[in-house]
């Protein structure tokens, strides 16, 4: 599966974690908001609002992953010089291509 659509399911499966979460909490709230407990009452207006924003995030997040540039496929000659280049810098650390004065 490529990454893009790894990551787009992953938003979507956030998306509906945070949506069973919200309605579940909203229920609770205002089973308990309705049985005498006044401080609820702001909870229940509370969770649809979180709810409300996990979608806008979600929407947010999906629109930047659809609009994301896909990256170019690998040069191997850009490889090559970054091992090269790489190896080099192995030796500089290592003090081999130093002089020792």
């Amino acid at each position: 599966m490529p990454a893009k659509n790894k990551n787009i399911l992953l938003v979507y499966f956030g998306l509906a974690l945070a949506e069973a979460l919200c309605w579940t909490a909203f229920g609770f709230e205002l089973d308990r908001a309705l049985t005498g407990n006044r401080l609820s009452w702001a909870y229940v207006f509370e969770w649809p609002l979180f709810s409300l924003y996990a979608l806008y995030m979600a929407r947010k997040m999906l629109r930047e992953e659809r609009s994301a540039p896909v990256a170019p496929p690998a040069d191997p000659a850009e490889d090559a010089a970054r091992a090269a280049y790489n190896e080099y810098l192995r030796t500089v650390h290592r003090g081999e291509g130093t002089d020792s004065r």
